[in-house]
């Protein structure tokens, strides 16, 4: 029995020198595992991985300008001193309506060719009567009768061109060519004012009327980009005078040459302007997308956590069960990322608070 004894206090002496010996015995190093709690998860937003086809997207500068397709530029048709002028640019006007009036010589030269027209005509037709009854009476030879009804024609012509010119210069008959809006508009250029002497043969125009229904958008594209851009892109334009509105058009025309002194390519986007809410000279930003012929893995850009120059995503199948997956950014577009990585489609990503859980499971 004594033995006994002395064995056992033996064997326990030992177990508690072992345990001395080792102080970090039965601890473990081992993190809990992070849960997210019942109320975090029902505050939180989920995005699913798709597989989308990549659109680039392009910032450009540019700014609004008047449709040169669609506007009016009324060039002088005759020589003199013009009057009269009563609009401004920007004022709206009416087709048909006097934008001034021009007091010229040339006008009063065709209103004199009329009335000797008008007159030799008359005498020519006198001359072919008296010749057709001296012809009768046997006075007159046949060939004198033809020449007479010659230069009776001749009258007839000379009197339809010297009408036909006095009307497409307006038809005033007074020596005053007054100059009108052949459509309805607005005036976005205007090179005279009252009393000023103007040339037929000037190549400046008296006035540009566009009816801004509709605009162009001239944006300038840098040589690197050329290749993001093409024909029929979609296109979003904003502007400084109206933040947060977008207007949305497409590219109409890219001018396949570089400005030999800004060395940029030229394009231009049609809008619709149906209330004229864009004006020309505005400067505007233009957004131009287009569409890969590529897919990649996309998310929504919320979801993403940059951290130690690498970008990550919280990959969630349920509250114990969250995996930080780091993952390459192919693009971006709009809130929605391209991204690569181990990461599959289908896979749920949480998008919100995502930084918080992030850190929360590296503490």
């Amino acid at each position: 029995m004594i033995k006994i004894t002395i064995h056992t206090m033996l064997f326990f002496t030992g177990v508690f020198l072992i345990t001395a010996c080792n102080p970090d015995s039965g601890q473990t190093d081992e993190k809990p595992k992070y849960v997210i709690s019942d109320s975090l998860l029902k505050t939180l937003q989920f995005d699913s991985v798709m597989k989308c086809q990549i659109v680039n997207s392009l910032i450009l500068t540019g700014k609004v300008g008047f449709n040169e397709n669609n506007v009016a530029r009324l060039f002088p048709m005759v020589s003199g001193i013009i009057t009269g002028v009563n609009v401004q640019i920007g004022d709206y006007v009416k087709k048909g309506q006097s934008l001034g009036v021009i007091k010229s010589m040339e006008m009063a030269g065709y209103s004199s060719d009329l009335i000797t027209s008008k007159t030799n005509l008359l005498i020519a037709k006198k001359n072919l009567d008296a010749s057709e009854d001296m012809y009768k009476s046997g006075m007159l030879s046949q060939k004198d009768l033809v020449i007479a009804e010659e230069m009776y024609k001749q009258a007839q012509a000379q009197l339809i061109r010297s009408t036909q010119v006095l009307q497409i210069n307006g038809g005033n008959t007074t020596g005053e060519y007054t100059v009108r809006a052949p459509i309805s508009g607005f005036i976005v250029e205007k090179m005279i004012n009252n009393n000023m002497a103007i040339r037929a043969d000037n190549t400046n125009s008296l006035y540009t009327i566009s009816d801004l229904k509709n605009v162009w958008v001239e944006a300038n594209v840098y040589e690197s980009n050329i290749t993001k851009v093409h024909k029929g892109d979609a296109a979003e334009v904003t502007t400084l005078s109206y933040p947060g509105r977008i207007f949305k058009g497409k590219v109409d025309q890219v001018l396949n040459v570089l400005d030999p002194t800004n060395k940029v390519m030229k394009i231009k986007v049609v809008l619709p302007n149906p209330e004229y809410t864009l004006k020309p000279e505005m400067f505007a930003s233009v957004t131009v997308e287009n569409q890969r012929n590529s897919d990649a893995l996309c998310i929504s850009s919320s979801a993403l956590i940059f951290d130690q120059s690498q970008y990550f995503v919280l990959v969630y199948h349920s509250p114990s069960d969250v995996r930080i997956t780091p993952v390459k950014i192919i693009d971006k577009h709009e809130d929605k990322s391209y991204i690569s990585g181990d990461i599959k489609e289908g896979e749920k990503v949480i998008a919100s608070n995502a930084i918080l859980i992030y850190q929360a499971m590296n503490d």
